[in-house]
């Protein structure tokens, strides 16, 4: 049997409107997505390997989240200091070699203090106690190989601090991807993005407040609560960012800013423009069949196709125009044959058939949402066999009557 790429237009053509103005950032590189809806919202050289500075220390709290999730860290747990560690320059929470932070003062003196010192004693401790040898180089690899696993295929890292290195590297779009992981795998860690001092046995005051300059805005309808800054000469300023407005949340990330004031600026104003030129419009909820698509020797003749969970787009403002939505799949629809045995199994109600491409102007990409099997589909019998057999056979004959007339 053939299979044929077939595009069903679903009856969720809405009347909405035009995207609105594209936002003219001075940022060199960015990534603005919409956890909410899932949706790109604007990419600026976003999938360009660039200098992370300290914004890469998300991917050594990535390690030391997941350390904590497998049970091999407790968030009491103490961490020796090495020569190495407390020798770092840059910002720290100055550790020396007689201290013994735990894990939760090294959480904040990575997140609020972007301590140099404290990620050191992390990957050092963590690349002991994960039998990697106990070095920070080895720590890095891991870290490279850990981000290729969670899709973040733009970066590579030879330190856990942002160091300037040639080889420390990430795109904006995988700090995004890295940042929305965070936020959605680790809820229980999330609360101390948004925290705004520390000070390690009142060592580092100068040091002590959180860089993060969306965190001291208010009188908006949003409110920031994450993530990281990022600095060097190379790299220039840097930033992601994370706020929420009602049901909505929205993770973004700058690079190349020329000073912490644009960085700011920067900031506040990509946060007005997600949350006030789009809204999110429900077009389609949970389980309401979107279309029907023909099953090739099932005992139904044909199953809907339903969406998991509740639709959502983001709907530009500005005037009116249409957004169009696509069921695309491949068809007609076979029943799962099992590799090893060979045997054909029935379509189970969830099972994934197709997909829901939704096209909203303006965008950066198209949404596409999962369409599932509204029911289960049994193996047809012989009957249906037989008349599917006959109906085959007679689209045949008509098209090969179709060609001998056309000839």
């Amino acid at each position: 049997m053939r299979l044929l790429r077939l595009v069903a237009i679903a009856c969720l053509t809405l009347s909405t409107a035009l995207p609105a103005a594209a936002f003219e950032t001075r940022a060199k590189a960015a990534w603005v997505y919409d956890m909410t809806t899932k949706t790109v919202l604007m990419e600026k050289e976003a999938d360009v390997p660039l200098p992370p500075a300290s914004m890469s220390k998300l991917m050594t709290l990535n390690m030391l989240f997941e350390a904590l999730d497998r049970g091999i860290v407790s968030m009491d747990t103490e961490f020796s200091v090495s020569t190495k560690a407390k020798s770092m320059g840059g910002s720290t929470m100055f550790l020396n070699e007689m201290d013994r932070p735990t894990v939760r003062e090294l959480m904040q003196g990575m997140i609020i203090n972007s301590g140099n010192d404290a990620c050191v004693v992390v990957a050092e401790n963590l690349s002991t106690l994960e039998g990697l040898g106990g070095s920070e180089e080895a720590f890095a690899a891991r870290m490279t190989r850990r981000a290729k696993e969670l899709g973040l295929t733009q970066s590579n890292f030879t330190n856990s601090s942002g160091w300037p290195d040639p080889g420390q590297r990430m795109s904006m779009h995988d700090l995004g991807v890295l940042a929305a992981h965070l936020i959605a795998t680790y809820p229980q860690y999330y609360p101390l993005f948004s925290e705004t001092t520390y000070d390690y046995k009142n060592r580092s005051p100068a040091n002590a407040n959180n860089r993060n300059p969306l965190l001291a805005i208010k009188g908006y309808d949003w409110h920031a609560d994450g993530m990281k800054t990022g600095h060097t000469q190379e790299a220039g300023f840097g930033l992601v960012g994370s706020a929420v407005m009602e049901d909505r949340r929205i993770v973004f990330v700058l690079s190349g800013m020329n000073s912490e004031r644009e960085r700011a600026q920067e900031g506040e104003a990509i946060s007005n423009w997600a949350f006030h030129q789009f809204t999110a419009k429900t077009i389609a909820t949970k389980g309401t069949r979107l279309a029907e698509v023909p099953v090739w020797l099932g005992a139904d003749a044909t199953v809907g196709l339903v969406p998991g969970e509740d639709v959502k787009v983001l709907v530009p403002t500005g005037s009116q125009d249409q957004i169009r939505a696509e069921v695309v799949y491949d068809g007609p629809v076979t029943l799962p044959r099992d590799p090893v045995t060979q045997k054909v199994g029935p379509i189970r109600a969830g099972d994934h058939l197709a997909d829901l491409v939704i096209q909203v102007p303006g965008l950066a990409q198209p949404e596409k949402v999962p369409l599932l099997a509204e029911h289960d589909v049994a193996e047809g019998g012989f009957l249906v066999r037989v008349r599917t057999a006959a109906q085959h056979l007679m689209e045949r004959v008509i098209s090969s009557a179709t060609q001998a007339v056309g000839s």
